[in-house]
């Protein structure tokens, strides 16, 4: 009887032992939640930041690239100047494109381009800033403004992203050319008095077959606002895009 109870006991002790081995066992492995060696854990994927454009109002754009560079082009109006610049591009002389002044913030490297670097000896330049390329392109051509002394920029982003500033001008031979361009955003002044009006510009929109067609210069600048939206959606283009005076846009290449 002794004997059979010994072995009664060995045999219950080897049971315990086994049953607490295999909890161990299970404690880290098929039954857990957590990857095996070698798999991946699936993470959220980033998505590269979008280039902005700020709207100031008149003429005046701010653009934010995808590296967080500041682009001002013909600043007068509005407000938004104080994110530091990198690159300041001027059309040509008028009071209301060249209040450089409310820049008061500027990257070390920061570079302005004028109509004066921009257009020189007859002959447009091009720039590039790494962040940016810049393109001058023809503009003037009425009797308000001198096509020797007006340009108007194609400015590429590093993300493709083209965008188009007209600067005060008229219809010019060179915007049949820039159809070639495969510009996403385009603007046109349409004031009607300084420039070409509504119908003129809706002309060169036409020819220049961007992406978004954007109306801006639609009023002589005066007071604090800037912009006439009324005016500004009877510009005659079915890819019509209307920025109001303070609006931020992401761009994105279409």
């Amino acid at each position: 009887m002794k004997k059979f109870k010994a072995v009664f006991t060995s045999i219950c002790m080897l049971l315990t032992l086994t049953s607490c081995v295999g909890s161990t066992g299970n404690a880290g492995g098929g039954s857990s939640s957590a990857p095996d060696a070698g798999e991946s854990v699936q993470s959220g994927s980033q998505t590269a930041p979008s280039a902005r454009l700020l709207y100031m109002g008149h003429a005046s754009l701010r653009i934010t690239t995808p590296e967080n560079k500041v682009i001002y082009i013909d600043p007068y109006a509005g407000s938004g100047y104080e994110p530091a610049a990198d690159l300041i591009l001027v059309t040509h002389g008028h009071f209301d494109h060249t209040a450089t002044d409310k820049i008061t913030s500027r990257a070390p490297d920061c570079r302005t381009v004028t109509w004066k670097e921009a257009l020189v000896k007859g002959k447009h330049m091009t720039f590039d800033l790494g962040f940016a390329s810049v393109k001058a392109v023809e503009a003037g051509f009425n009797r308000n403004h001198n096509a020797k002394e007006c340009v108007g920029y194609i400015v590429t982003l590093s993300d493709g992203v083209k965008i188009y500033v007209s600067g005060d001008t008229s219809k010019t031979g060179q915007m049949a050319e820039l159809a070639s361009e495969n510009i996403d955003y385009a603007f046109y002044c349409c004031d009607g008095v300084y420039n070409m009006d509504l119908r003129e510009a809706a002309e060169c929109a036409k020819l220049v077959g961007a992406k978004h067609d954007v109306p801006y210069h639609v009023i002589a600048a005066s007071g604090d606002r800037f912009f006439d939206r009324e005016r500004a959606e009877k510009f005659d283009s079915p890819n019509l895009l209307v920025i109001d005076q303070g609006e931020e846009i992401e761009l994105h290449k279409n």
